[in-house]
């Protein structure tokens, strides 16, 4: 299989795996970059492909760039990836999270119709946007309540998304996928936060690590997984929106536990319960139901918990041990 595809965040965890799926599978990549003398591109090295991605430069806020980059893409699928995700930071900097996270999406709608082409677009949206669950487990019928301005932002995009699939007959999709982490994820999540301490407490560089609410229950999976649900949603016939999930869900302090006995090391004894870091509102549990992706999609996850969170802990292990 071979094409071309725009991925925006590209330099993301997600965006990481999803090159290096696409690269796999004879694509050419391009990647819109926003940022200017930094090191963003560490994850793409890790994974052995950024020097197979072209990056373009551009910011979902712009609406010209985005024209600009897909004008020199020619891409059959954009995925749209780039957002302000870190949930805690959206309460810090609400206006900054709508501006990329909800208007950036609506930039990337805009500029895809203006465009005329008959391209594919993915919109990564998050299990956040159910917040407060009415039922257990969600699924693509399960109310919103969302709980932050990250997840009303992610909600005005998956609305925005439908809403031009059904205005203007684009072939938009959804992904609303629960927790994915991986060893690319960003130190600011919470699973990235322990297996990081976890690694500079084996090593003597850290004495305690500090949480909020141990008790929050997420459904955990690997990344490099979701990806592969990204893609197969832009193989489809029509468009269609889809929750990408593993259907277990574990609290923050069972994560702790696995994550710390990877290292030989109790939890207890170094986990420390900090108010400061509990959200104004927060998001006691979340359980996916992807039974529509396995049955229309043909996707399951393949990497289990306990695989990921061990994956993680000598990743961060490895790193620091080469500092």
């Amino acid at each position: 299989m071979s094409g071309r595809a725009l991925v925006t965040g590209v330099s993301g965890q997600d965006g990481a795996y999803l090159a290096k799926l696409l690269l796999s599978k004879g694509y050419e990549i391009f990647g819109l970059s926003s940022h200017h003398g930094s090191d963003t591109g560490w994850r793409l090295r890790e994974l052995g492909v950024e020097s197979s991605v072209h990056m373009l430069d551009g910011d979902l806020v712009d609406l010209s760039a985005l024209t600009r980059a897909l004008q020199e893409s020619q891409p059959d699928e954009v995925y749209n990836l780039a957002a302000q995700s870190v949930v805690a930071k959206s309460w810090r900097q609400p206006g900054l999270t709508a501006r990329v996270t909800a208007l950036g999406a609506l930039n990337v709608l805009e500029a895809v119709r203006l465009c005329g082409a008959p391209i594919r677009l993915y919109q990564a949206s998050s299990s956040e946007m159910f917040g407060k669950v009415h039922t257990s487990p969600q699924n693509e019928q399960t109310p919103f309540h969302p709980r932050s301005p990250y997840a009303v932002s992610k909600l005005f995009a998956y609305w925005s998304t439908i809403n031009y699939r059904e205005s203007f007959g684009m072939h938009a999709s959804n992904g609303i996928l629960f927790n994915h982490e991986s060893p690319l994820r960003d130190a600011e999540f919470v699973t990235r936060k322990i297996t990081k301490a976890v690694a500079q407490i084996k090593h003597g560089r850290q004495r305690e690590l500090r949480l909020g609410n141990l008790e929050a229950e997420r459904d955990w999976g690997f990344a490099g997984d979701y990806v592969e649900a990204m893609w197969r949603m832009l193989q489809q016939d029509e468009p269609d929106d889809y929750v990408i999930a593993t259907g277990r869900t574990t609290s923050v302090r069972e994560f702790c536990r696995m994550a710390f006995a990877v290292a030989d090391l109790n939890y207890e004894d170094y986990v420390v319960v900090d108010p400061q870091f509990y959200r104004p509102a927060d998001v006691d549990v979340l359980t996916g139901d992807a039974s529509k992706a396995h049955r229309v999609l043909g996707w399951t996850p393949k990497v289990p918990l306990e695989e990921l969170i061990e994956m993680m802990v000598v990743a961060d292990l490895r790193r620091i041990a080469g500092e």
